[in-house]
């Protein structure tokens, strides 16, 4: 970068203050550009709302050993020791200012509810869905819960509480709040199916405002049928209340059976819900954002959860050519 004098030249001094005021110009504008993004602001760091501002609610996970981040051997990064839950948000790129409102996703990460598999189950969903103009909400939910009495208990009252606060606060974040759906992957999955065809897990300060989405998506859901294997979970009622369903699952899935999937979307076409199922025949468990070979449904689903979402009303048509 060139240097700028210090001192105006003679010819400078003669054209008066317009010569300096355009000098004072170039250097603003030539520090801006060197000191890129971080010292003009944090537009395009994620905002992250903290879901019980004021205590959560039981089960409580402990505040020690301390949340953290590790990659693992695959190269993907997971979460640890989640004791304050929050929603990280990702906003579509150049949002023109007073667009419509857009459509939401809250993405919910596997884990077996003792970890959060928040990068290829978690951010990668939030920044593909924000790339296509939906504002997407990346739910840090409580982990460890797999040993307590209902393992789902504390990531299940997130989630509902999730959308709340999503719907509550729509026209902070742009958002349609008859437009929010739910992903969840795996623990996640569970987590969002209890969540969005089970009871109320925590009391609305609000109560005109529902906690329950108007669409969920299902991906590989982790032991959604009943012990006996008969059914559903106990906790999970399906009826002609519930939310519209997308449902994918590959068949060699050694850790989400297809038979729970399967289950799911015909006691959804039973009540006469709107449901959608994608059964893949080889990816197995835990593919999240990031395809396998050999295995094309890995990355197929994602392109049909958007159709799926389209035809919701959700995300926006795409433009005729």
């Amino acid at each position: 970068m060139q240097t700028l004098p210090l001192r105006p030249s003679p010819r400078s001094v003669a054209r008066g203050r317009g010569a300096v005021s355009i000098a004072v110009a170039v250097v603003a504008a030539l520090v801006s550009a060197a000191a890129g993004p971080a010292a003009r602001g944090q537009a395009d760091v994620p905002r992250e709302i903290v879901l019980w501002p004021e205590g959560v609610p039981e089960p409580r996970v402990p505040a020690e050993p301390a949340e953290s981040v590790a990659k693992g051997k695959d190269g993907i990064s997971r979460r640890a020791n989640v004791s304050q839950p929050r929603l990280v948000v990702f906003d579509p790129p150049a949002a023109a200012a007073g667009a419509a409102p857009r459509g939401a996703v809250v993405v919910v990460p596997g884990g077996g509810f003792s970890i959060l598999a928040d990068e290829h189950e978690g951010s990668d969903a939030c920044r593909r869905l924000a790339a296509e103009g939906l504002t997407a909400f990346l739910l840090l939910h409580r982990a460890p819960t797999g040993t307590m009495p209902v393992p789902n208990a504390g990531p299940v009252a997130d989630v509902q509480k999730a959308v709340y606060e999503v719907r509550r606060r729509a026209h902070d974040f742009g958002v349609d709040p008859g437009k929010i759906a739910l992903l969840g992957f795996s623990a996640g999955g569970q987590a969002t199916l209890v969540a969005a065809a089970g009871p109320p897990r925590f009391t609305p300060a609000d109560a005109g405002v529902s906690p329950r989405p108007d669409a969920a998506l299902v991906i590989y859901p982790w032991r959604i049928l009943a012990d006996d294997g008969k059914g559903l979970r106990p906790e999970v009622t399906i009826d002609a209340t519930s939310p519209p369903f997308f449902i994918a699952q590959c068949g060699d899935d050694p850790a989400s059976l297809p038979a729970g999937a399967a289950t799911l979307y015909l006691r959804l076409v039973e009540a006469k819900v709107p449901a959608e199922i994608h059964v893949y025949e080889r990816g197995g468990h835990g593919f999240g954002m990031r395809p396998r070979e050999n295995a094309p449904g890995t990355a197929d689903w994602f392109v049909r959860a958007l159709d799926w979402l389209r035809g919701r009303g959700i995300l926006a048509a795409k433009p005729a050519p």
